[in-house]
């Protein structure tokens, strides 16, 4: 075929495909709905959408394929009729399923649409093109997918900042429902110190030692500290150690279980409180229950760890008689002996060996473990304070 005898046929082949377009996307659109289950149960709007899609690739497909050699952008031409919103209702997986269905569809119609000799190149010539409509469609998704990410990370820094501010509201519950948080009963808030360097690895880092511990996570890099709230497990020792691995050197302190994301303001109130007063106990365990850091809290300032110690502590021992107080202040007075303290109660060792049972009872804390005859100790001295400022 001579150059001007090519020439005609191709200008022939695109007025066919101009005049074409329209009963091409018709019979797509009959295609999909015969053969896509999901097209068929989409809402009228987005498979009006896709029709335009349908509509604008072969358009598309048309004009590049009367200047093939021009530079043109596909992803522009066919998806930019449709709103980005729909990147969200279609899956890479569907809007794959559409454009091979369309691309078949123009396929079956060559021999219509190119004059004789020319179905070759038509063929060809569609060929290439679907190869270029294949990476515009994964470029579309991509960018999606990326400016999504980026809008959800914002979201995510918004809530995590609310929480441990202690302002969170409804306005994060919602927030936080749109990214995915399904409401668990359990949460607690870990803090800890942020690794240098590129704070999307670490939170990327989080969320697959949550995927893995099957835990809800809302984590990001606060300054230098990293904050995970995590949802789902009533055992925030266990849920700090399955998500201690990116956070760096040093302290992690895990708050109190709490019944929802607006109460982990308290937790993370706790967990923060912890963080400061970690200097205190240089052997504390990595990583540590804020509870278990309720004197070094109280001694830093923290209003919430002397009310826990007395209310939880010395109220309890109060109610239960005095005989317990008494018995604990002076075993501890007595460095933790028994017959140092059955001396001076005037009792038998093992009555005192029982009260302080009681009061291990009472409290949670065996006078016996030094650590827990420290926290006592402070509880004890609080609890006077209270009751000396309230007869003052």
């Amino acid at each position: 075929m001579s150059d001007a005898d090519a020439k005609k046929s191709h200008a022939a082949t695109v007025r066919r495909l101009e005049q074409s377009s329209g009963k091409l996307a018709a019979a797509a659109i009959a295609r999909m709905d015969q053969q896509l289950p999901w097209y068929r149960a989409m809402p009228p709007e987005n498979r009006s959408w896709i029709g335009l899609v349908a509509q604008a690739g072969i358009a598309a497909f048309t004009e590049w394929f009367r200047h093939p050699d021009a530079p043109q952008a596909i992803s522009t031409d066919v998806f930019g009729t449709a709103p980005r919103e729909l990147t969200r209702a279609v899956t890479l997986r569907q809007t794959v399923e559409m454009v091979r269905t369309t691309i078949e569809v123009v396929e079956t119609a060559v021999d219509e649409l190119a004059p004789p000799g020319s179905e070759v190149a038509l063929r060809n010539a569609l060929l290439v093109y679907a190869r270029e409509i294949a990476f515009a469609t994964a470029q579309v998704y991509a960018q999606a997918a990326e400016a999504r990410g980026a809008w959800d990370a914002r979201l995510e820094s918004l809530v995590v900042n609310a929480v441990v501010s202690g302002e969170a509201d409804e306005s994060d519950v919602s927030r936080a429902a749109a990214l995915g948080w399904r409401t668990p009963e359990h949460v607690v808030v870990v803090l800890g110190s942020a690794p240098n360097g590129d704070s999307e690895l670490t939170v990327e880092a989080i969320r697959r030692a949550a995927r893995y511990a099957k835990i809800q996570v809302l984590t990001g890099v606060l300054g230098k500290r990293l904050v995970v709230i995590a949802g789902g497990s009533d055992d925030p020792l266990q849920v700090a150690r399955a998500l201690i691995g990116p956070f760096a050197a040093g302290s992690v302190v895990a708050g109190p279980v709490v019944g929802d994301l607006l109460s982990a303001t308290r937790s993370a109130s706790a967990a923060a409180a912890g963080l400061r007063a970690c200097a205190a106990w240089p052997d504390a365990p990595r990583p540590v229950l804020a509870d278990d850091l309720l004197p070094e809290r109280a001694m830093a300032g923290d209003p919430a760890a002397r009310t826990l110690l007395v209310e939880e502590i010395y109220r309890p021992l109060q109610q239960a008689g005095s005989a317990l107080l008494e018995t604990l202040s002076v075993y501890l007075e007595q460095a933790s002996s028994l017959e140092g303290a059955a001396r001076m109660l005037f009792v038998h060792p093992n009555t005192v060996r029982y009260r302080l049972r009681r009061v291990t009872d009472v409290t949670g804390w065996p006078p016996s473990d030094v650590r827990s005859a420290f926290t006592l100790r402070v509880a004890l001295m609080l609890g006077r304070l209270a009751d000396g400022d309230a007869v003052s």
